[in-house]
């Protein structure tokens, strides 16, 4: 029996097919669905013919049973794939080696495309060097341009050379803004044959922040890179049908609260109850008072708290944003009729679902929040702020040195008082200080989380703006940027007569793209430098972005806090973390009086006033009219018209090594014997942790590898510029400054200890050494290992490492995908086990029996110094037939050549 029904809709005076959900409605409560939960139901109707969907598949998903725990594996082809240029080029250059690939093995390289839409924004490779002047965004681009010019002559031979990928130059906007703007469809509609189909817009990302178009009602993840690639090119995703969380919003936020504000406290509950891995939903009389920038803002941080999506429904709200971007009024015709016709419209009349958990949060207690100093579900109320930061300080030192050291609590933000003598003395710009501990040496509006909306933005140029006329200044050690989401912000800021005081400020425009956030913060000025760590202060930053992991921003700065943008303005008028913003002044007036906090806030009513004057659709209709074309450098870039790559000399772009060796059919899986650890760690080991990020040191293996090839420590650029060549990368992997090799004690960044020698080096050399002995490593994690954003090169590095398992106690969705992708097999503790209780040292030999097809646990014998052995088991997560598929390939983008050339 099928399921499918196809039904014809008439809009625009045009026929569309769309699947409907009428058929099965006769057997099953299509209105106690999620709102997810019937987009993917309609992905399966409208595969149902294909070979990766199965009755048993569409009759889980429409039977809705949340009393018991599904183990469905289900598919789902997502109609477009969005990528960003430090993801997509390892994406573009991995199918540029598949093309090679397939030659090689007799196929024709050329007939290998992407089948479904690819658009991929340069974003992440803006660095703020220059700042707090009128020409930063001109020099910050000249720079990018001339770091990167080898990866961008390489991306527009991608756009010319595959069918159906598109780029947007650099410039235009993150990639997550971009596509809420202008790039999100909202209902996708394609011709195959002589039929006009329409279905819901749906997409993965190699961004973890892709969820951020879940605000739209539009559902997608981030995945990695190699499986985004899968995707490109007609492979589905795997899951298992998803746990979906409830989150009931009621109320509306109270004044002087901010989107901000709001979306921390979210964070923080649906942490603090655990989603990972679940699908979670908004509903609630509450979300018709949240705009789509706001949803925007709370799905964009589903990664931050863990779960795979944070999605919204369509309804009017849906359709005042489309209007308000410019959208045409055809595609506004067909996303309404389409929704209201195919069950996904929602309104005051539409059933609540039925979720398997359901959290609630009433609006109006939510208070103003930042958060950090390490996580961004670590929320800490504003007027709890600088405590917090005090009682952490003091956690990070001796009490002896605490005694004597002077605590640092200026009276409204003064500058501190000169004294010369001390190592924290600068001179910097006209300016004398001594930098303190708390110092906030970084404060910058960026990311996309805040920057898709106008009501923070125009509340940092209001509070900007007031700071100004009430004569009140940055502070001199503070690194201040403005770098927006897209265009479309400067120019209603500058309209609204709100750029000028915030480039007073110092928050002058830096660029567009993905900045501080990412780590691409740039140097500090070369005075707070090393006043830094000549006195070994404990300093901080203040971003209005979702990630603050360690290490992550600035090697220099150890805080890292989470604020709306006008709080990022305050706090850089304040300097310091020990300063209570909220009740201490931020400064003197020009009278000498002092300057509160609740003196320069802006009111809702002036927020309002100015969005409703000077963000309209005309605005994003006349900054996206040419979106995909670049300026004149760009458009200068000469390309290779050859439809295979010709791999010219680069650092940045080299041949990969994925597929040397590789056979027309797979061997045959074996058991992994006598593996070395190469890396032992603890809990909630990040991508950023695994996956090279930052700078290049140049005494790093990376750093060497560069010098030998004629580059200077000044033009290294940083690892995710230089994704794109697998030798810095796999010298780069479990690189990272924080990194706490237990393996070896008493150090940080890329050591270990290489067995059975004894000695310690970098762990790029010790793998190395293993692998020219033949022998296979292993990695020892805790829990939550492989947390943070959607990294392929955190499971490309290890396998070009020799990384052949993973033993942690739990694995983040994505990495864990990741390193099956690459033929990494994960390997979970049973509960109750860790590596502590097992007595695992790390110095052992390790043997891992073979994985045969459906196997849901394997033995792992380990052998001590003295010879001695014992066994234990371990819970294999190849948690689907599609997974192992890729595993026993060897990896997914095997499995895809191989696919194709049994076509071709």
């Amino acid at each position: 029996m099928s399921y499918q029904k196809i039904d014809t809709l008439n809009v625009n005076n045009s026929d569309y097919q769309m699947v409907s959900f009428d058929k099965i409605a006769d057997r099953y409560d299509i209105d106690r669905l999620p709102f997810c939960i019937k987009i993917l139901l309609e992905n399966l109707l409208r595969h149902e013919q294909d070979e990766f969907v199965e009755k048993a598949d569409i009759e889980a998903v429409a039977k809705w049973d949340t009393s018991i725990d599904l183990t469905q594996e289900i598919s789902f082809v997502p109609a477009r794939v969005i990528l960003q240029d430090f993801t997509g080029v390892p994406a573009i250059v991995d199918l540029a080696a598949m093309r090679d690939a397939m030659q090689k093995l007799g196929g024709e390289g050329e007939a290998l495309n992407p089948l479904s839409p690819v658009e991929l924004v340069i974003d992440h490779s803006v660095m703020v060097d220059f700042f707090g002047a009128e020409d930063s965004l001109e020099k910050n681009t000249s720079l990018e341009i001339l770091r990167n010019k080898e990866r961008y002559q390489f991306l527009k031979w991608g756009q010319s050379s595959f069918d159906n990928f598109k780029v947007v130059p650099p410039g235009r906007g993150i990639v997550h803004q971009v596509n809420l703007e202008y790039l999100a469809r909202c209902a996708f509609s394609k011709v195959e044959g002589d039929k006009r189909w329409v279905y819901p817009d749906t997409l993965v990302g190699t961004d973890s922040h892709t969820t951020m178009i879940n605000g739209l009602g539009i559902l997608g993840w981030g995945v990695g890179g190699i499986e985004a690639e899968a995707a490109m090119l007609g492979q589905p995703v795997s899951m298992l049908v998803p746990k979906v969380v409830g989150f009931r919003l009621s109320g509306r936020l109270p004044t002087g609260v901010t989107a901000t504000d709001m979306v921390l406290t979210i964070t923080e509950q649906l942490r603090n109850h655990g989603v990972v891995g679940k699908f979670v939903e908004f509903y609630g009389p509450g979300i018709k008072h949240l705009t789509v920038a706001d949803r925007a803002t709370i799905a964009n941080m589903a990664p931050e708290y863990g779960a795979t999506c944070g999605i919204f429904p369509v309804d009017s709200m849906t359709m005042d944003y489309l209007r308000l971007t410019g959208r045409s009024e055809e595609q506004l015709n067909l996303v309404e009729v389409y929704a209201k016709k195919a069950g996904l419209w929602h309104d005051d009349h539409t059933k609540d679902a039925e979720y398997h958990e359901v959290l609630e949060l009433e609006l109006s207690e939510v208070v103003p929040s930042i958060a950090g100093p390490k996580r961004p579900q670590d929320r800490i109320k504003l007027n709890e702020a600088a405590k917090a930061f005090h009682d952490w300080y003091r956690e990070q030192i001796d009490v002896e040195v605490v005694d004597e050291k002077t605590d640092f609590v200026a009276e409204g933000g003064a500058t501190p008082e000169v004294d010369e003598e001390h190592a924290s003395f600068v001179e910097f710009q006209g300016n004398k200080f001594n930098l303190e501990d708390g110092a906030i040496v970084i404060a910058a509006i960026t990311s996309c989380t805040n920057t898709s909306n106008p009501s923070v933005l125009m509340a940092a140029g209001l509070l900007a703006k007031k700071a100004r006329e009430a004569g009140l200044s940055c502070k001199p050690w503070v690194k201040t940027s403005l770098a927006p989401g897209s265009q479309v912000v400067t120019q209603y800021l500058e309209n609204a007569g709100l750029m000028a005081p915030l480039r007073e400020l110092g928050f002058n425009l830096v660029g567009y793209g993905c900045t501080t956030c990412i780590g691409n913060s740039g140097p500090l000025p070369e005075p707070v430098s090393n006043a830094i760590r000549q006195a070994r202060l404990t300093v901080t930053s203040v971003l209005s972005g979702n990630r603050n992991f360690e290490g992550r921003i600035h090697p220099d700065v150890a805080a890292n806090y989470l604020a709306s943008p006008p709080l990022v303005v305050a706090y850089a008028l304040a300097g310091n973390m020990n300063i209570d913003i909220t009740s201490e002044p931020l400064g003197k007036n020009k009278e000498g009086s002092p300057v509160y906090l609740k003196d320069i806030w802006p009111t809702e009513e002036e927020i309002h006033q100015h969005i409703a004057q000077f963000v309209s659709a005309d605005l994003f209709k006349q900054k996206y009219a040419d979106v995909f074309k670049g300026n004149d450098v760009w458009n200068e870039l000469n390309v290779s018209a050859s439809a295979v790559y010709d791999w010219p000399q680069s650092t940045y772009i080299k041949h990969p090594p994925f597929f040397e060796g590789m056979g027309a059919q797979p061997d045959p899986i074996h058991a992994i014997e006598n593996a070395r650890c190469l890396v032992k760690v603890g809990d909630s080991i990040t991508t950023d942790h695994i996956s090279p990020a930052g700078a290049i040191a140049p005494d790093s293996p990376a750093g060497e590898y560069l010098q030998e090839h004629g580059i200077e420590p000044k033009d290294f650029n940083s690892y995710g510029s230089r994704r794109g060549n697998h030798e810095i990368m796999m010298r780069g992997t479990f690189a990272n400054i924080r990194l706490k090799n237990q393996l070896a004690p008493g150090t940080t960044g890329s050591v270990t200890t290489h067995y059975p020698s004894g000695n310690e080096m970098s762990i790029f050399h010790a793998a190395m050494r293993y692998k020219d002995d033949g022998v296979a490593t292993i990695v020892i994690g805790g829990k939550e290992y492989g947390t943070g954003s959607s990294r392929d090169w955190a499971a490309k590095g290890p396998s070009l490492l020799g990384v052949k398992a993973v033993l942690a106690e739990s694995y983040e969705r994505i990495h864990r995908s990741n390193l099956i992708g690459m033929g990494i097999l994960p390997l979970q503790f049973k509960p109750g086990d860790t590596a502590s209780s097992l007595e695992l040292k790390g110095d052992e030999r390790f043997s891992i029996e073979k994985v045969d097809r459906g196997q849901k646990e394997v033995k792992v014998t380990v052998q001590a110094s003295d010879g001695q052995t014992r066994s234990f088991n371990m819970d294999v997560r190849i948690d689907t037939a599609n997974e192992f598929t890729y595993f026993e390939h060897g990896g997914i983008l095997q499995y895809v050549i191989r696919q194709y050339l049994q076509k071709s």
